[in-house]
């Protein structure tokens, strides 16, 4: 596992040594403090608790603060469980550091998206709508939505007005550009969904670069220019014709 818990701060932009403009999202990554361990001999599976944000003891129950303090270290406010790949092993109370990351490598993000209300379904799913003309009477609707006779019910995972977003997303292959050690920051290219909040951060498997296809700027093409034919000629085909 190389994972780490943080928060988003918001976007910006920087510059890349050639001059391009990166649209880039800042991250808060860490410090994480590991909380416990889990083994596969004891709980089956391979596993570790992060804690990220101080958290004040008063704000916790009494089994919290057991767990905090069996562990070592202060009330965290987020706590994610991350799975630890094969081999790799880490001790309770220890610190992650956002250095982790490296400049170059991809990460998964996973965020809660905004939250929009209850919407209808020209918003939702994109419904094109009903005739906007003068007496149509189903502008938004969502009009008939299942048979009478066969199959009599509606199917389920019909597309209707509903709850839309706050729901968790994963961005996958974010790059990383910068990391920032002393200030925790990670400044990852693209956007991440949602506004400021608790994120999880996750090296991504498929680590290979995407070969973009080079294209060679091609000079603009002129015009040829037709050539004209000598005077002369001209006024001899006017003294033929008289």
């Amino acid at each position: 596992m190389k994972g780490l818990l943080g928060k988003k701060i918001g976007m910006t932009e920087v510059f890349s040594q050639e001059g391009d403009r990166v649209p880039v999202t800042v991250l808060e990554g860490g410090p994480c403090a590991v909380v416990y361990v889990r083994t596969k001999d004891k709980d089956g599976y391979d596993a570790a608790m992060l804690g990220f944000e101080e958290k004040p003891k008063k704000a916790c129950t009494k089994p919290e603060l057991g767990v905090f303090q069996k562990a070592g270290v202060s009330p965290k406010r987020f706590l994610k469980e991350l799975r630890l790949d094969a081999g790799e092993s880490l001790q309770v109370g220890q610190t992650l550091e956002v250095d982790r990351f490296s400049p170059g490598e991809y990460v998964d993000v996973t965020s809660l998206s905004i939250g929009k209300g209850f919407q209808g379904g020209v918003k939702r799913w994109g419904w094109k709508g009903g005739r906007k003309t003068h007496g149509s009477m189903h502008h938004r609707q969502p009009g008939s939505i299942g048979a009478s006779s066969t199959p009599s019910r509606v199917y389920k995972g019909h597309h209707l007005a509903g709850h839309m977003g706050n729901v968790l997303r994963t961005v996958m292959r974010l790059e990383v550009v910068l990391v920032d050690k002393e200030n925790h920051l990670l400044l990852v290219r693209g956007a991440v969904p949602g506004k400021s909040g608790y994120v999880v951060i996750q090296r991504s498997k498929n680590q290979k670069r995407k070969m973009h296809r080079a294209v060679e700027p091609q000079e603009p093409k002129q015009k040829e220019k037709r050539e004209e034919k000598p005077a002369a000629k001209k006024e001899e085909k006017k003294t033929d014709k008289k």
